[in-house]
């Protein structure tokens, strides 16, 4: 049994002509349509989208890109990757329009290709440029959508949980939107954060507390850091749902009625740097070295996009000492026994320790979303939300409809 449908969706077009065919597909909220070119065509003009903001980042790499990740990549590399990319979407579109199918999508995949080509393509010059200029982290952006979309998804296909869920399901635009939007705005939540923690709390940092943080193997290290972290998001997670003010906040992360990678980006920004502040701020002030709070970071950046998938995966007797998809799964959960339940990120024995997990953790939900379903699709109005959402939206729901446990088929346990 798979979850029904929503009946408010809007397909996107399988057939249309320029502009409007664009616009169309990105003001749409429904699954793509199977079988015409369209799923492949939108992989194509993807592809062109991300070469042609790679040159672009290429001619203004001072304001295009991330200094924290410029340190990191090579970019001789980023131009095999952009090659690669072009080929790839030229093909795919060529195949497409040979074929007659939505041939005014690969119409505008060879018109993007055309422009990078012009602008410079995979061999554009990187010109010097200052250290300490503002920007916009689309270097970042590229590099995780592509790497994110080739691991994540192949996760899914491999072991999925709903197996006739689409990669470009109902309110994918939505959730890409919210992607894209948190990344390009990363150097922005950087520079909040570094303000409110490094500027507001530097008094407090101790040194003899950091000289006894950093004596234990780096392994101890790691577990305390992961452990301090997921402890104050554990209680800033449960302020989420249980003040009705902040609640409006997280509601428009639960308004997802899909779960897959990409769901999880679906956060309001005031929430996404709340939160962000209030966890390296006694990570800060404990004195975690910059190699542990860097192995953090791979951590939960891997455990936020992979527990939000559409993957059947539980791992046995320790889907009770670690967050699994299954345990997070329950959290977004419409139904009775998951309200306000399963809050840690990392560590699922907070919650049995403190009394908030799902018990019934052998089936899957059937799903997700907010009770009531009253915040709006769209990124802007999500954003808006918490503000200037209606009247009967301002205290959270406490009870969900009638359960309706969900048991994926025996060869996917």
């Amino acid at each position: 049994m798979t979850p029904p449908d929503d009946p408010n969706r809007q397909p996107p077009p399988s057939s249309e002509d320029g502009l409007t065919g664009i616009t169309s597909l990105a003001s749409a909220h429904g699954a793509l349509e199977t079988g015409r070119g369209l799923v492949s065509g939108v992989v194509a003009f993807a592809l062109a989208v991300m070469s042609l903001l790679g040159v672009i980042g290429f001619h203004f790499p001072a304001y295009l890109s991330t200094p924290e990740f410029r340190a990191v990549y090579d970019v001789t590399t980023l131009r095999y990757l952009m090659a690669g990319g072009m080929v790839l979407a030229g093909s795919i579109a060529l195949v497409n329009g040979v074929l007659g199918r939505t041939r005014w999508l690969a119409a505008w995949t060879f018109g993007l290709l055309v422009l990078a080509l012009l602008l410079g393509g995979p061999t554009t010059p990187i010109p010097d440029f200052p250290d300490d200029t503002p920007y916009l982290g689309l270097d970042f952006l590229i590099l995780d959508l592509l790497g994110s979309t080739i691991v994540f998804v192949l996760i899914e296909k491999a072991r999925p949980l709903r197996r006739d869920q689409p990669v470009f399901r109902a309110e994918w635009q939505n959730d890409l939107t919210h992607f894209f939007f948190n990344h390009l705005v990363v150097g922005f939540v950087l520079l909040v954060t570094n303000r409110v923690v490094h500027g507001g709390l530097g008094w407090a940092a101790n040194d003899g507390v950091a000289a006894a943080i950093a004596r234990p193997p780096f392994v101890v290290q790691l577990f305390l850091v992961v452990l301090v972290a997921d402890l104050v998001q554990y209680a800033a997670h449960r302020a989420y749902h249980e003040v009705g003010f902040l609640w409006r906040f997280h509601a428009v992360h639960h308004s997802a009625k899909s779960m897959d990678w990409l769901a999880g980006s679906r956060q309001h920004i005031l929430e996404l740097i709340a939160t962000r502040i209030l966890v390296l701020s006694p990570i800060f002030l404990l004195g975690f070295s910059q190699r542990v709070i860097d192995a953090y970071v791979i951590i939960v950046g891997f455990q936020a996009v992979f527990n939000h998938c559409n993957v059947n995966v539980r791992l046995g007797p320790l889907r009770y000492v670690l967050v699994t998809p299954n345990f997070h799964h329950w959290h977004h959960s419409r139904d009775t026994e998951a309200v306000d339940k399963n809050y840690a990120a990392h560590f699922a024995f907070l919650d049995y320790l403190f009394g908030t997990a799902v018990r019934a953790d052998r089936m899957w939900p059937d799903r997700y979303g907010v009770i009531g379903d009253y915040i709006p699709v769209g990124f802007l109005k999500q954003q808006a939300f918490p503000f200037i959402g209606s009247t009967e939206s301002r205290e959270r729901p406490t009870l969900a409809p009638e359960s309706h446990a969900w048991t994926p088929p025996a060869d996917a346990e």
